[in-house]
């Protein structure tokens, strides 16, 4: 189909250790040091961070890829923005900042390249397995996980060969040849299977909501591979062509394009409420890289699609990540910089 067009990162870059005396705040610098290894063999090549910057992920009128330089704001908005500030009476001065949650091993999330012949594993799920998908529609059982990440770090959210028990653990695989993303929450290899708490299976080539107040693998119902600031996009040629994920520290309800809430926090905005970088920030200032990502945030904006840390951006696990310059530029923007565009906004343009 379009896989002649994606440029192949080849095998697996793959942290032999984890990376010790780093801050528990996402973001901080660490080292670069992520030596390659090739992984065991398994249906063909697998790619860890694999460069698909000249792929469409989801067609261009999905939600994520939605521009909203026009979208009215909601009548709502500050009032939202104030939330996440956290001001109240007693302190109305009170400023939230951006973070960039991405950064080398263990900060971030990964994600795997892999062929279309890789070899199915079944999954056993823990906790939503009435709202997990068996494989991909229509094909299957099983998720295509190669054999490498039960003994090599980096395969995994949290940097832990296997996926270990703490954490998230999102595991992010994209069936480079059929173009099938599946997506795994809380993954661990228990010596003799697979297990998760949930996992969602999204065809990248057409627009496929989950059903009305499904989970998947994050907090909306949302994917989460179409939302992270990936450094192959920053990279390339061109802008970020997408919108990007965001927590907060709380979540009330939900709205489209999400699908499930995951809390009823007064004042708190919903999941899938969507936030605009104004067109009055100027990023003149900042370098070629950071003005590509901040101008992701002006066109396409930032969707909610967890509760977590407060205003922190989801980049990718990767190694290439410059915190020393991440850190400084993302902290320099606060809730106030941005604006809510009217929720559910866009709900009559993609399905």
């Amino acid at each position: 189909m379009l896989h002649s067009a994606l440029a192949r990162a080849g095998w697996a870059i793959v942290a032999i250790a984890l990376l010790a005396g780093c801050s528990e705040e996402p973001g901080n610098p660490v080292s670069n040091n992520f030596p390659p290894v090739l992984p065991p063999g398994g249906g063909g090549d697998v790619a860890l961070l694999e460069d698909f910057s000249n792929a469409q992920v989801l067609p261009a009128n999905n939600w994520w890829n939605l521009q909203v330089t026009n979208a009215p704001v909601d009548p709502n908005s500050q009032a939202i923005i104030n939330w996440i500030s956290g001001r109240t009476a007693d302190n109305p001065d009170r400023r939230q900042r951006l973070h960039p949650d991405m950064a080398a091993p263990p900060w971030g999330i990964p994600y795997i390249g892999v062929s279309g012949d890789e070899p199915l594993t079944r999954v056993t799920f823990t906790s939503y397995a009435s709202e997990s998908d068996a494989g991909a529609p229509g094909g299957p059982e099983g998720y295509p996980i190669p054999a490498a990440a039960r003994t090599h770090a980096n395969f995994i959210e949290n940097a832990v060969a296997g996926g270990n028990t703490s954490g998230d653990r999102h595991m992010l695989i994209v069936d480079r040849d059929n173009w099938i993303l599946y997506e795994l929450a809380k993954a661990r290899w228990t010596g003799s299977h697979w297990e998760a708490s949930c996992g969602a299976v999204f065809d990248l080539k057409v627009n496929g909501r989950r059903p009305e107040g499904w989970t998947s693998t994050d907090a909306a119902g949302l994917a989460i591979f179409p939302g992270l600031v990936r450094r192959d996009e920053v990279v390339a040629p061109g802008p970020i062509m997408h919108a990007l994920r965001v927590a907060t520290k709380a979540t009330n309800g939900y709205v489209w394009p999400a699908s499930h809430e995951a809390g009823d926090t007064p004042g708190a905005p919903p999941l899938g409420a969507r936030l605009r970088l104004k067109a009055s920030k100027d990023l003149s200032g900042y370098p070629a890289d950071v003005r590509k990502i901040f101008q992701a945030m002006k066109t396409y904006g930032l969707i909610i699609a967890d509760n977590g840390g407060n205003m922190y951006v989801t980049g990718t696990m990767d190694p290439a990540w410059d915190n020393g310059v991440l850190d400084p530029a993302f902290h320099s923007l606060y809730a106030d910089d941005f604006e809510v565009i009217k929720l559910g906004y866009g709900a009559t343009m993609s399905p």
